[in-house]
């Protein structure tokens, strides 16, 4: 019997290579996004994976839209076995102290607030249903680690998911709920596409960085989404090998 998932952001980038390896995996899933035409474009590249999909047009920072993803996956599907909360911004550049309110609190509720929505709406369904336990995934990033220069509103927000999911694995233990979070390094998705023209470094310097393929972050979430709930990888770093990380050096 397929397993069920919701995956967030899954119109592009991780979500979508993600969503493609779970599909490929044999799982059925919901996938959540802003843009419509984007998630119908991710079933549309899984051929006849596709037939197990459901998109589902999400705002993860509305509290009422994220509850309609959940309802729609428990009506369509009957449960829900894991949850990939993958949904998330950046805020430009800049130094901290030129950046606005509205751009450090978008990354604030894509990022941190939209997480703990699909979190609380994931646990009300995995406790209810029958045999109760899931699983939630959680995308961190090597800025859940290491800043880069520039970055408050999005490594604040990454440290924070690493808060969560350690929260999560507490409080989700007498559900049978496991907390699992994947940091990824410079996968070569829309977000990392300025790696390979240079970017700044703690130093000072425009440097290019090292990338990977995506496709090895999908075969992570795959692996990590695979295990019995009775095994977790709790954390788990995947990266392009020659990335700056230890002290973005």
């Amino acid at each position: 019997m397929s397993k069920i998932a919701i995956v967030t952001g899954a119109g592009s980038g991780v979500g979508r290579v993600s969503a493609l390896g779970l599909a490929k995996d044999g799982w059925s899933m919901a996938l959540a996004g802003r843009r419509a035409e984007a998630l119908e474009e991710t079933i549309a590249q899984a051929g006849t994976d596709g037939d197990r999909m459901i998109a589902v047009t999400t705002d993860v920072t509305d509290p009422d839209s994220v509850r309609a993803l959940f309802d729609a996956t428990r009506d369509k599907f009957g449960r829900l076995d894991m949850l990939f909360n993958n949904a998330g911004q950046n805020a430009p550049g800049i130094p901290l102290e030129d950046l606005s309110f509205e751009q450090w609190k978008s990354v604030v509720d894509v990022n941190l607030t939209g997480m703990f929505l699909c979190t609380q709406q994931a646990f009300r369904l995995m406790k209810d249903q029958k045999p109760m336990g899931g699983r939630i995934i959680n995308n961190g990033s090597i800025s859940a680690h290491e800043p880069r220069p520039n970055s408050s509103p999005y490594t604040a927000t990454k440290h924070a998911v690493t808060g969560l999911t350690k929260c999560i694995d507490i409080d989700g233990r007498k559900y049978d709920i496991a907390a699992c979070q994947i940091d990824i390094g410079n996968a070569l998705t829309e977000m990392a596409a300025r790696m390979v023209d240079g970017v700044p470094q703690a130093n000072g310097k425009i440097e290019v960085e090292a990338v990977m393929d995506p496709v090895h972050v999908a075969n992570s979430v795959v692996h990590m989404a695979s295990l019995p709930l009775d095994a977790n990888v709790q954390f788990l770093v995947v990266k392009a090998t020659k990335m700056p990380w230890l002290g973005r050096g």
